[in-house]
């Protein structure tokens, strides 16, 4: 049992020079944990509530100074003085306490940024690592470190909608996260050296780091990651493997999908992503279609699996029940788990636990609004099988890397066998 002596939140900006919150937990026992979460840009509908301000007069409506005050409010008077068993039981009186299944009354954003700032306080006073205590909040935590899925390139809601699809990433096969990365900005040079001369411009960044000229179709973009492969020194297939973030709920309008010139219906949407995956050797496929196409799913799923991961981002907004129902009908075989779509880290272990259960991957996943905090890192290797932190630029993506780095350090665990055959 520990006993919460204070908790107390903060405004802070993310990455995009937006508001988020900060939450400090303090125990009696003088165990201190602090937490800021980040905030999306590409959201599922099935998302908990961000609590904002929604006052046009300062940050444009997006101030968080109403989750700041339900962190000193009624947060707090529902955890402060009294005697906690542990997360799972921190947890549920926040849940509860917000009393709504989205959490709109206190916030995700404040009640996420407490959970996890217990969590660290928990950790500390029992003098181990936060991978370490979060290992234990789980069935088959991970003994190994994960994979790296790094931004290459960057479409969609992540860079004004340039092409469709909002992410080209790579997978490093290195032995080491050190290599790995070593590895990412070999290949992230070249990209942008050969991205300069195609175009004659200088690319722009995307939220998440990634690299976004002009590419005139997304045929183009995936044709261009492989050339930086190859410019790198690299063998595609061999030292690196492309993976995809489509986003497809972004651009399907009146039930079709808008692929560059293309209007796409479900099945021809997923006849292009079966040919990118043969042509390009794409290892994993997230949101290959819209979250509301849930009968379509199945059939994504049997086409490209095992060859490619199908990973649910949106479909699955990192919840329990809409993870059973994919595993149920075989609508996907990963789980993007983002701990802000849910709220607590209660509830991301429950999804996180019937992923497992299904022998689904699992990939945990930053937002392209990060802050420099790097409990992310801890998290991925407590749980995951990847880790989604974005491109190998920009401090906020780079706090993780580093944490990574350091754990790797420490621990001298092997990293994650990827890719791997998952069931279809």
């Amino acid at each position: 049992m520990v006993r919460v002596e204070s908790v107390r939140g903060r405004e802070i900006l993310d990455s995009r020079g937006r508001p988020t919150v900060l939450a400090r937990v303090r125990f009696a026992c003088g165990a201190v944990g602090d937490a800021s979460v980040p905030s999306g840009a590409s959201t599922g509908a099935a998302e908990a509530h961000e609590l904002r301000d929604g006052d046009p007069s300062r940050y444009r409506g997006l101030g968080c100074r109403k989750a700041v005050a339900s962190i000193d409010g009624p947060i707090a008077r529902q955890l402060v003085g009294r005697d906690w068993a542990g997360q799972s039981d921190v947890d549920r009186a926040l849940i509860d306490g917000d009393g709504t299944v989205e959490k709109s009354c206190w916030g995700a954003n404040a009640i996420l940024a407490v959970s996890i700032a217990f969590a660290r306080a928990a950790a500390s006073s029992s003098g181990v690592p936060l991978h370490a205590h979060l290992a234990s909040l789980v069935p088959a935590p991970r003994s190994v470190l994960p994979r790296l899925t790094i931004n290459l390139f960057s479409g969609g809601k992540h860079a004004g909608q340039q092409v469709a699809i909002q992410d080209v990433l790579i997978v490093p096969l290195a032995g080491s996260i050190d290599e790995c990365l070593a590895m990412a900005f070999d290949v992230y040079q070249a990209a942008a050296d050969l991205t300069r001369r195609r175009y004659a411009a200088r690319p722009l960044r995307a939220d998440e780091g990634g690299l976004a000229p002009p590419f005139p179709s997304t045929d183009a973009m995936l044709g261009d990651a492989a050339d930086a492969v190859r410019s790198a020194g690299l063998t595609l297939g061999r030292d690196l493997c492309l993976a995809v973030d489509v986003a497809a709920s972004h651009f399907r309008e009146g039930g079709l999908y808008h692929v560059d010139d293309d209007r796409l219906d479900s099945a021809a949407m997923i006849d292009r992503i079966a040919r990118w995956t043969r042509d390009f050797g794409l290892v994993s496929v997230e949101d290959g279609l819209s979250e509301s196409d849930w009968e379509h799913w199945p059939e994504l799923c049997r086409t490209i699996a095992p060859a490619a991961t199908v990973i649910g981002d949106d479909l699955l907004c990192t919840n329990r029940a809409r993870v059973e129902r994919a595993a149920q009908s075989r609508a996907a075989n990963g789980l993007l788990l983002k701990v802000n779509q849910i709220g607590t880290l209660t509830e991301a272990a429950d999804a996180r636990r019937a992923a497992h259960d299904a022998g689904w991957q699992i990939t945990v996943s930053a937002r392209s609004g990060e802050t420099e905090d790097d409990w992310l890192a801890d998290l991925a290797v407590a749980w995951g099988d990847q880790i989604k932190v974005g491109s190998i630029t920009q401090s906020e993506r780079l706090a993780k890397y580093n944490r990574l780095l350091e754990i790797e350090r420490e621990t001298r665990r092997p990293l994650h066998a990827w890719p791997a055959r998952v069931p279809s």
